[in-house]
């Protein structure tokens, strides 16, 4: 199968970036080095390539009615120019994306875009359609995926950085806000968004303008190898690990973003998700810690200290700002708490861990 490539695919090239097949579109995975990227992000600031994300629009009439009930949020009390993280589920309540749900400024009538992760934009533009379609709404709803560049800009330089190169008043902005402006003299939708725990911004610009917004930006280039270290020490999801519909079928409650279920709305899943509220998870998305040498990795099993099978990792790095091994995993609930003494089978040989709270990092 032949993959997508971003509209800046040419750009990181001549870079010598190194790729990477990632939900079927060919991204840069480092520039440099994964741990200099991640440390211009923590220290300075870096850009990133995020274009693989998908661009849905959805307006009209019904376009709230549509986008709420297919999101476990409460996309009704966003006004112009706010966005939300939500959770798209089935309807057992498992998660089958999540996403951030913009209502989009300066728009006459409801207009809303969300994000849904690479390689998903196809399947969840359907869902939306058949939604509508079943449901007789009054909405348009838009594949814009290959009409969008996003680039990301994150870290604590980000603000002074972007300001020089755009119209809009950043200081203005809050988090999970979006405007409508230029950067480098190109239209762009500006979100205060990111997946990275520091200051950023997230830009939604034409392809044949991608270039130029890319080169105004004059901060380290990163790749997904360091946007993974980076929201993995924030104890951010990610599709695919910590939660799939086949591999790994989780809850938002499973997934600790509970917090993002609206249970005093109508979405698909709701029913599911009211009993698991009620009743609590059988099994919580934890942080570990290694105290052992070793770096824990997906899919290696956390047992009791004696040795009982608990659980496994969904994601796990040697974090470059801690200098120590952390990891996401599955443990049930009576094992959860923080603090909690476990081991993680390290290439056959169980390695002294504990549970600890996430983000790693107090961001």
């Amino acid at each position: 199968m032949t993959l997508r490539a971003p509209p800046l695919s040419t750009v990181h090239r001549r870079s010598d970036a190194s790729f990477t097949d990632f939900g079927g579109w060919e991204m840069p995975v480092e520039f440099e080095s994964i741990r200099t990227e991640h440390e211009a992000v923590r220290s300075e600031a870096g850009k990133f390539d995020v274009s693989h994300m998908g661009q849905i629009t959805v307006a009209g009439p019904d376009a709230a009615t549509l986008t709420q009930r297919l999101t476990t949020n409460d996309v009704t009390v966003l006004d112009p120019g706010e966005a939300q993280y939500g959770a798209i589920t089935d309807e057992d309540g498992i998660m089958l994306d999540d996403t951030v749900v913009y209502r989009l400024p300066d728009s006459a009538t409801d207009e809303f875009l969300f994000i849904p992760n690479a390689g998903h934009d196809g399947e969840m533009t359907e869902r939306w359609l058949s939604e509508r379609d079943e449901r007789g709404l009054d909405a348009t709803v838009t594949n814009r995926t290959e009409e969008y560049a996003m680039i990301a800009v994150q870290g604590p330089d980000a603000p002074d950085l972007l300001a020089a190169q755009t119209d809009v008043s950043l200081a203005g902005l809050s988090r999970f806000e979006v405007a409508n402006g230029s950067v480098a003299g190109v239209d762009s939708l500006i979100a205060r968004t990111g997946y990275t725990g520091e200051p950023g911004f997230e830009i939604l610009c034409p392809p044949d303008g991608a270039e130029t917004v890319w080169g105004a930006l004059e901060c380290q280039p990163c790749g997904l190898g360091a946007r993974d270290t980076l929201r993995l020490e924030m104890g951010f999801l990610l599709s695919g690990q910590e939660f799939h519909p086949v591999d790994e079928p989780r809850t938002p409650y499973e997934a600790g973003i509970g917090w993002t279920v609206k249970l005093d709305t109508e979405f698909v899943g709701r029913d599911a998700l009211e009993g698991v509220a009620a009743d609590g998870p059988e099994e919580k998305l934890i942080g570990i810690e290694l105290i052992d040498r070793g770096v824990p990795r997906h899919g290696y099993d956390v047992t009791t200290p004696d040795g009982g099978p608990i659980g496994h990792i969904t994601s796990g790095t040697m974090s470059p700002t801690l200098e120590a091994p952390i990891a996401l995993a599955y443990v049930p609930a009576a094992y959860a708490e923080p603090g909690t003494s476990v081991r993680v089978v390290v290439r056959g040989e169980p390695k002294k861990a504990r549970t600890r709270s996430t983000p790693f990092l107090d961001r």
